[in-house]
């Protein structure tokens, strides 16, 4: 009986596990837009926290510098920070929220 419980378990492990890894191939795909400045800067962030798309509008770059710059952080922030909630919940949805909490590669 505790053989048969074992396997049993080592088996789901196994599911989750390929469950996972599904969701972190899905998260190269996940691309999330951000913006600050009323659309001044714009930013393209996949699931992966890779910045993959970043645009500043031309008449931006007419402003001040330190401004430009407080824009381009922002935008790339809140990219960040909407993909991070994204990979996480869809990593939670395979997991069953076991997994909150932790820091898992890539994510």
């Amino acid at each position: 009986m505790l053989k048969g419980n074992m396997t049993k378990l080592l088996r789901q492990a196994q599911d989750v596990q390929k469950q996972i890894e599904n969701v972190q191939k899905e998260l190269s795909g996940l691309i999330i837009d951000a913006e600050s400045g009323g659309g001044m800067v714009s930013v393209k962030v996949n699931g992966k926290l890779e910045i993959l798309e970043l645009n500043i509008d031309a008449e931006t770059l007419e402003e001040d510098k330190e401004m430009v710059e407080d824009l381009i952080i922002s935008a790339v922030n809140k990219g960040i920070s909407k993909a991070q909630s994204e990979s996480q919940e869809k990593m939670n949805a395979v997991t069953g929220g076991m997994l909150s909490g932790l820091k898992i590669s890539g994510m």
